[in-house]
């Protein structure tokens, strides 16, 4: 017993250190490509198609057998607001792999701290820091010039993972809801099924096997105003909170 107990705490720590592995090593391989592709914003879709190679990459590395199930397909040359529960830092990658129109991540800065990956997360993604009413401002103002130039943005409105793993979804924060009303383009609201329990933030966790993301029917906001931010924040986490409540009672 003692020595299964040794044996998953050595398979956690080396497992934790194979994900950075992975991390770094397709931006090591592919960096002088990837300082060319953020050198101008309008390449930025070309560094969009590389991220989601590295997604990739890490997510079969990682031996997670990720499944996604769409019930509505996003358009081509059409923006969004990507939304879906945040769990883990999979969920990153997850995202990345499962919607092919180039987005533009909303994240917190702490990230950026993070060698070779905060390098490009800092030029790539519209960073803010939640303490600050003047970087929440900014965020919807770079949001806005990203939208314009016809990306679409993705949002984890739960604002960060809750410290109790226990809390199933997180309130959502405003801002996604009302920067889609604002610009009026859908909602796309997304959950992750099992990256809590593949790769949660919980240092001695996570195991390989499934991962499953379902992108649900799209909420429109062309005739929404701002008076029905709150409204659309609530229908837009029910459908996330629904489909999560169901697996926890299958």
């Amino acid at each position: 017993m003692a020595f299964m107990i040794i044996f998953k705490y050595i398979f956690w720590t080396l497992y934790r250190i194979w994900f950075y592995i992975l991390i770094a090593l397709p931006i090591i391989i592919l960096f002088p490509i990837l300082l060319l592709s953020i050198s101008r914003e309008q390449w930025y879709p070309y560094f969009f198609k590389l991220a989601r190679f590295w997604a990739k990459f890490i997510l079969i590395g990682m031996g997670f057998n990720y499944k996604i199930v769409r019930e509505q397909t996003p358009e081509r040359d059409k923006s969004y607001m990507f939304i879906a529960n945040h769990t883990s830092m999979a969920d990153i990658m997850l995202m990345l792999v499962s919607v092919k129109n180039p987005f533009v991540f909303v994240g917190k800065k702490e990230l950026a701290k993070i060698p070779l990956f905060g390098f490009f997360y800092k030029r790539t993604c519209i960073l803010v820091d939640r303490s600050s009413p003047e970087s929440r401002k900014a965020v919807f103002l770079r949001a806005q010039r990203r939208l314009k130039s016809g990306l679409s943005i993705c949002i984890f409105p739960e604002g960060g993972v809750p410290d109790d793993l226990s809390v199933v979804l997180d309130e959502f924060k405003d801002g996604a809801f009302r920067l889609a009303i604002n610009h009026k383009i859908p909602i796309v609201p997304i959950t992750f099924l099992d990256n809590k329990k593949r790769w949660s933030y919980t240092f001695f966790s996570g195991s390989p096997g499934k991962m499953r993301c379902i992108i649900h029917k799209f909420i429109e906001t062309s005739k929404l105003s701002t008076d029905d931010t709150k409204e659309l924040n609530k229908e837009a986490r029910n459908i996330i909170l629904n489909e999560l409540e169901k697996e926890l009672i299958a």
